[in-house]
Formats: C-alpha cells, sequence, structure tokens
C-alpha cells in the first residue's frame, strides 16, 4: 500500500500536466493535413505589433474585407477558414499560418516588407 500513494500520486501529477498541456496546444486536421494551433497563444509586444501591422497593410483592419480568393483581417484564402469567418478563427488561423510558415509576426514582417505579401 506504501507503494501504491507515490505512484497514485505521480499518476494525478502526470494526469494534471497532460491536461493542461491539451489546453496549451489543439491539432487541427483538414483535408489530410495536420496543424498545430496554439490555444491560447501570448503573443510578444514585437509579435502583436507586427500583427497589426500586416492586418492594416492587408486589409486596413478590416474583419470583411475581400481580395478574390482572400478575405478578412489578414486577407487569407477563403479556404483556410472553413466557412468560419468569425473574428477569433481568423486570428487563430492567422497566428498558426504566420508562426508555420515564417517562425513568428515578425519574420512575416520581415517577409512581407521584402515582396509585399505574407
Amino acid at each position: 500500500m506504501k507503494f501504491l500513494k507515490p505512484v497514485l500520486f505521480h499518476f494525478l501529477i502526470a494526469a494534471l500536466l497532460a491536461v493542461a498541456c491539451v489546453k496549451a496546444v489543439q491539432t487541427v486536421t483538414s483535408t489530410g493535413n495536420t496543424q498545430t494551433v496554439q490555444a491560447s497563444m501570448r503573443l510578444s509586444r514585437a509579435n502583436r505589433s507586427a500583427r497589426y501591422w500586416i492586418a492594416m497593410h492587408e486589409s486596413g483592419g478590416r474583419w470583411h474585407a475581400r481580395n478574390g480568393s482572400c478575405y478578412g483581417r489578414y486577407q487569407l484564402q477563403i479556404s483556410y477558414l472553413h466557412g468560419n469567418y468569425s473574428h477569433r478563427n481568423q486570428t487563430d488561423v492567422a497566428n498558426n499560418y504566420a508562426f508555420s510558415r515564417y517562425g513568428s509576426w515578425v519574420g512575416a514582417k520581415r517577409f512581407w516588407l521584402r515582396h509585399h505579401w505574407y
């Protein structure tokens, strides 16, 4: 019985940590591609600033801006949004896109400044 209590304690701690990790990172599968989405992403001031800068240059900050097959504040491909045009989904998808493609919003802005798109 003495051996069982520490094992249960460690199991409980591991389970709590697992739940915390699941809340922090959520895996989304769409059309066969697995992407990692940060559920409650905390951006640095530099990344928030770069994200805002890109939004202003892409859409003037408008959530419903349209340009061909691109939509919203971050001018994402409509197919990336999977029919959900909410502010939250646009931001989550844009965060995922910027971090998966450029490593950060700062990297995305650096690319934008050279190519005038991201």
